[in-house]
C-alpha cells in the first residue's frame, strides 16, 4: 500500500507540474509585459538579479521582505552559470516567471508532508 502511495504522489505530482508548466505557457504568451502587481516586483527582482542588494534602491511601494527575490537569484545565477545564459535571459521576466512556478511545486510537496504528517497511516 505504501508503494502505492508514492506512485499516486509521483502522478499527482507529475500533474500539478504538467498543468502549471500549461498555464505559465499560456500567461507569459498572453501577457509579456509586467502585469498587476509584476510593475512593482519585476524591477526590483531584476536589480537582485544584477547583484544590487542596496536597500538604497528597495522601491518603496514594495511591503514584503526580500525573500522570494533572494531565493530567485539563488535559483537563476547558478543556471546563468551553468548554461552559459546572459544576464538579460536569467532576469527576464519569464524566467522570473518561472521561478515562481518550481515554487509552486515545492509547495505542493510541503503540503504533502504536511498532510502525511497530520493524517498518518495505519501501523497495520
Amino acid at each position: 500500500m505504501a508503494q502505492l502511495e508514492g506512485y499516486y504522489f509521483s502522478a499527482a505530482l507529475s500533474c500539478t507540474f504538467l498543468v502549471s508548466c500549461l498555464l505559465f505557457s499560456a500567461f507569459s504568451r498572453a501577457l509579456r509585459e509586467p502585469y498587476m502587481d509584476e510593475i512593482f516586483h519585476l524591477p526590483q527582482a531584476q536589480r537582485y538579479c544584477e547583484g544590487h542588494f542596496s536597500l538604497s534602491q528597495w522601491d518603496p511601494m514594495i511591503t514584503t521582505l526580500p525573500g522570494l527575490y533572494l531565493l530567485s537569484v539563488g535559483v537563476v545565477k547558478p543556471a546563468s552559470w551553468i548554461f552559459g545564459w546572459s544576464e538579460h535571459i536569467v532576469c527576464s521576466i519569464g524566467m522570473l516567471r518561472f521561478v515562481n512556478l518550481l515554487f509552486s511545486v515545492g509547495n505542493f510537496y510541503l503540503l504533502y508532508l504536511l498532510f502525511r504528517k497530520v493524517q498518518p497511516r495505519n501501523k497495520e
